[in-house]
């Protein structure tokens, strides 16, 4: 059965910014859950077939989330995010950045401001990213890496894991 669901991709290359709005058949504070809890995270953030394992996570205001996302021959992409301000199942901001194992921020690869919005829509849960980046060229180098194909396969995979919680 497919879904409907509403999911907008927006650059916008005057602010520097990726807007990225999905819609899942879910409640607000499961989705939630899913976005800020390591155990759901590592089950869904990132795009098949690659696999997400998490180093540490404190979410919390000033907290973090170090992660990998695994290849299948093994090798780790490794992701840092600062978390800057949350309000419980609303909103929250965060700095993310790329790293290596040890969580030394890569200062040749672009960093971006998240603003991370949870909204109802119905009984599902929308939620929308507004990601900001210090530069046009920053913004052009995610987007030839693929972020918005990234984005979108990793979605899919929330989708699966929302589907087999609500069960």
């Amino acid at each position: 059965m497919k879904h409907n669901l509403q999911f907008d991709f927006i650059a916008d290359k005057q602010k520097n910014t990726l807007t990225i709005r999905r819609e899942f058949l879910a409640d607000r504070q499961l989705v939630w859950d899913c976005y800020t809890k390591s155990e759901l995270l590592d089950q869904w953030f990132a795009p098949a077939p690659l696999s997400t394992k998490t180093k540490s996570m404190d979410f919390r205001e000033g907290g973090h989330w170090h992660y990998a996302m695994i290849d299948p021959n093994g090798t780790e992409y490794w992701g840092y995010t600062d978390y800057v301000k949350i309000h419980p199942i609303d909103y929250y901001t965060s700095l993310d950045a790329f790293c290596n194992a040890e969580g030394e921020i890569n200062e040749a690869l672009p960093r971006a401001e998240w603003l991370v919005t949870f909204t109802d829509k119905g009984e599902n849960a929308l939620v929308e990213t507004v990601v900001t980046y210090k530069s046009l060229s920053d913004l052009e180098t995610v987007i030839q890496m693929g972020i918005e194909q990234g984005l979108t396969a990793t979605l899919e995979k929330l989708d699966e894991l929302l589907l087999r919680l609500r069960k």
